[in-house]
């Protein structure tokens, strides 16, 4: 499991085992200035893209914690990402148009697509 710390500006990840989570441990450091870390995703090779509130982008940092690709947007507010469409290769991204003026950022708060050059899984349906 991966968890966003924003504070600390840490993406740390847990081992999960008989329902309990063992063993925190940091998994990446996100620089000062590039923005917050937020919603994350984590695709079919343990890739995990991070978007970055106040920095208008989305980061992906492959499973050893490497910056592999970095997703650029036209607004700063990035909330959360995700990975779907019909062949789970779309990244979804949310973005808020919280403290942006109107004329500032006018797509402020939209929902963008970008292929992603990454597969998800797929979600498992809720069961209760």
């Amino acid at each position: 499991m991966f968890y966003v710390d924003t504070p600390t500006r840490r993406i740390d990840v847990f081992d999960y085992a008989d329902g309990e989570l063992r063993e925190r441990r940091p998994f990446v450091h996100i620089a000062e200035g590039v923005g917050d870390p937020d919603g994350l995703w984590v695709d079919a090779e343990d890739g995990v893209w991070v978007a970055l509130f106040g920095g208008a982008a989305v980061h992906h940092y492959d499973s050893s914690g490497e910056l592999a690709d970095v997703v650029e947007l036209p607004v700063t507010n990035i909330t959360s990402c995700c990975l779907g469409g019909a062949d789970l290769s779309t990244l979804y991204i949310t973005t808020s148009r919280e403290g942006i003026a109107d004329d500032a950022e006018p797509l402020a708060g939209a929902l963008f697509a970008a292929p992603a050059g990454a597969r998800g899984s797929a979600v498992l349906p809720f069961a209760g």
